[in-house]
C-alpha cells in the first residue's frame, strides 16, 4: 500500500492530516511552499489547480477535503469513520454542507461580498447568518454531526468551526464551544496539529538560521 500524502501545515491539509491520523495507517507526507513547488509542473500533474491537500493512494488521486475525508473513511473501514451505508443521511448532508454552503460563506464574508436578497436566492449558502443558524442546528441536535458516533464529518466540519472561532469568521456560540470541547479533545486532532505545528516551527527556524559566509 502506497499512501502519500501532499501539503503545507499553514492550510486546509490539517483537515487532511487530522483524517490520516484518525485512520491510522502509515503515510509519506510532501510538503510544498506556496511559492515554488505548489505550482511547479510535478505536482501540477497531481493537481492540476495548484492547491493542497492531496494524497494518491496505490497511484490513484483524491484532492479537496471533504472528498479526502469521505475517501479515507471508505478506504480503511477498520478506522470505523464512517457511519454503515443505511445510516449516512446525516454523515454526507453535514460533510458537504461544511464543504459547500459553509465554507462559501465564510469566504465571501471574508472577502466583504454580502448577497443581496435577490443574490441570496441564487446563493447556495443564501446568506451568512442562516448559514451559522443552520450549522449551530446541525452540532447541537447530537454529540456528533452524524449522531452518537464521531465521523469523517466531524473531521471536516468539525476544522471548519474551529478555524471559524481560532480566527473570528463564524460567531460566538454556545453549541459551537461545546461541540468542539468534543471533538479536539481526540488523540489524533492533537497528534496531527503537533506534527504540523513542528514543521512550521522548523522552517521558521530555518527562515531565521544566520548566512554563513566564505
Amino acid at each position: 500500500m502506497s499512501l502519500i500524502f501532499y501539503t503545507n501545515p499553514m492550510s486546509r491539509g490539517r483537515i487532511a492530516r487530522w483524517m490520516l491520523e484518525e485512520v491510522g495507517v502509515p503515510y509519506e507526507t510532501v510538503v510544498l511552499d506556496y511559492a515554488s513547488t505548489m505550482k511547479g509542473a510535478d505536482y501540477l500533474a497531481i493537481n492540476p489547480m495548484g492547491k493542497v491537500p492531496a494524497i494518491v493512494h496505490d497511484g490513484k488521486v483524491v484532492t479537496e477535503g471533504a472528498a479526502i475525508c469521505a475517501y479515507l473513511a471508505d478506504a480503511f473501514p477498520e478506522a470505523g469513520l464512517a457511519p454503515p451505508t443505511t445510516e449516512r443521511a446525516d454523515y454526507y448532508r453535514w460533510l458537504f454542507f461544511a464543504a459547500g454552503p459553509a465554507e462559501q460563506a465564510v469566504t465571501n464574508k471574508s472577502m466583504g461580498f454580502a448577497p443581496t436578497a435577490e443574490q441570496g436566492r441564487m446563493a447556495g449558502y443564501g446568506n451568512f447568518d442562516l448559514m451559522v443558524d443552520v450549522l449551530e442546528k446541525a452540532v447541537s441536535a447530537h454529540d456528533y454531526l452524524a449522531g452518537d458516533r464521531f465521523t469523517a464529518a466531524d473531521v471536516y466540519a468539525g476544522s471548519q468551526v474551529a478555524w471559524g472561532r481560532q480566527f473570528g469568521s463564524l460567531p460566538q456560540r454556545d453549541a459551537f464551544d461545546a461541540y468542539l470541547a468534543r471533538i479536539l479533545s481526540r488523540p489524533a486532532y492533537k497528534r496531527a496539529g503537533e506534527i504540523d505545528d513542528a514543521l512550521i516551527a522548523a522552517a521558521q527556524a530555518q527562515t531565521k538560521a544566520p548566512v554563513e559566509t566564505a
